[in-house]
């Protein structure tokens, strides 16, 4: 068992060591070994495969941010899980409860959020692919073929 300053430290200051000079490597191992290749098409944005048209302004749903906005809090509130697992010997049953309590309260968040929707930020395309396979449901307006002609 370590006993120094020093040497506690020591093997985390190895790995970010280790971290660096592997990221180096690869970093310039993809440079010496990779092609270079200078074209049109090389030098547009990527946009996961979408080609990039009009500007970037467009707008978003709010839904989309909604989504990503629960994303992030619910990652917050799952990193309170880690110390409480830490300590969870030491204060016994009543870490169990209090724990209980929190996480009663954030799939209580959940469910509330899922029952009004906010998930369901593809709606309107889930509901055009359920009414396709129902022969009886009418098609909304939009669906219609040459409809406003």
């Amino acid at each position: 068992m370590p006993t120094s300053y020093p040497e506690q430290y020591f093997p985390i200051l190895l790995q970010a060591i280790l971290g660096c000079l592997v990221a180096g490597a690869l970093v310039g191992l993809a440079f010496l070994i990779g092609k270079r290749v200078k074209n049109r098409v090389k030098d547009i944005p990527y946009e996961c495969g979408v080609n990039p048209i009009g500007t970037a302004k467009e707008r978003f749903s709010v839904k989309f941010y909604l989504v990503a906005m629960i994303f992030i809090l619910f990652d917050i509130e799952a990193i309170f899980l880690y110390p409480w697992a830490v300590v969870y010997r030491e204060l016994k049953l009543f870490a169990f409860f209090e724990m209980f309590v929190f996480v009663v309260l954030i799939l209580a968040g959940f469910f509330y959020i899922w029952k009004k929707g906010v998930l369901d930020w593809a709606q309107e395309e889930w509901n055009y692919r359920a009414s396709a396979w129902d022969k009886d449901a009418k098609p909304r307006s939009s669906e219609t073929v040459g409809a406003g002609r």
